[in-house]
């Protein structure tokens, strides 16, 4: 499927690859506490998760971001990375939030993989309960939210989460990507590493080909209406 792009071109984009690859070797950096947005502090970022074979959290979604980059460039977007490497530490999690406000973006991915019971399956929506863009922005977050819920289902061959959430949406009032977000932003959590099924699929070069294919397209669905 190919979204209806009317509207798209020329419009800024920032995908935010969770976690990074130099985080485990670097805990004083990435235990500082950063503003989380209302008068809380969260710690700067984590190392994410893995599969029980090893497969990083922080590499999957550096190669889902870049394929999930390429495609969109092709519908004449901008898009901005909020790491461009994979060796990194970072940035703390405000700052990842800062680079989408800062852009002005038209919508804003963080992109994760979740650590679950084994057998829990399914993708995530992770959408702000209140952000600090306010009310007309947590509604075009839902709009978007809801976009990625089409395509996830017909594309990314995932099911929505059957062991947190509701239909594979969730509110959070506690990740600060989300709360500081004065622009439309949602995190998307693709899958379960801890599960068997999910992780052979995000080992996948397919796998995570229709995944990033799902992601730009619940993008451009958002960004045509």
């Amino acid at each position: 499927m190919r979204a209806n792009t009317v509207g798209a071109t020329g419009k800024v984009v920032v995908i935010d690859p969770g976690h990074d690859g130099g985080n485990e070797t670097h805990a004083a950096e990435i235990n500082q506490l950063v503003p989380q947005g209302f008068g809380q502090e969260k710690a700067c970022d984590t190392t994410g998760t893995n599969g029980d074979d090893g497969y990083a959290e922080h590499q999957f979604t550096f190669q889902v971001s870049l394929l999930v980059k390429a495609d969109l460039e092709q519908h004449g977007l901008r898009v901005i990375l909020t790491r461009n490497n994979d060796t990194g530490v970072g940035p703390c999690v405000n700052v990842r939030a800062a680079i989408g406000n800062d852009a002005h973006a038209a919508a804003a991915i963080s992109i994760h993989a979740d650590g679950g019971p084994a057998g829990g399956r399914g993708y995530q929506l992770l959408e702000a309960e209140n952000s600090a863009g306010g009310a007309s922005v947590d509604a075009a977050s839902h709009r978007l939210a809801v976009d990625l819920h089409s395509t996830f289902n017909q594309e990314s061959g995932l099911v929505p989460s059957n062991y947190v959430g509701s239909d594979g949406y969730e509110p959070r009032d506690d990740l600060t990507g989300l709360n500081l977000s004065t622009v439309p932003k949602i995190m998307v959590e693709c899958g379960n590493m801890r599960n068997a099924s999910d992780l052979a699929l995000e080992e996948s070069a397919a796998g995570r080909a229709r995944m990033a294919q799902a992601i730009a397209d619940g993008i451009l669905r958002f960004l045509g209406q």
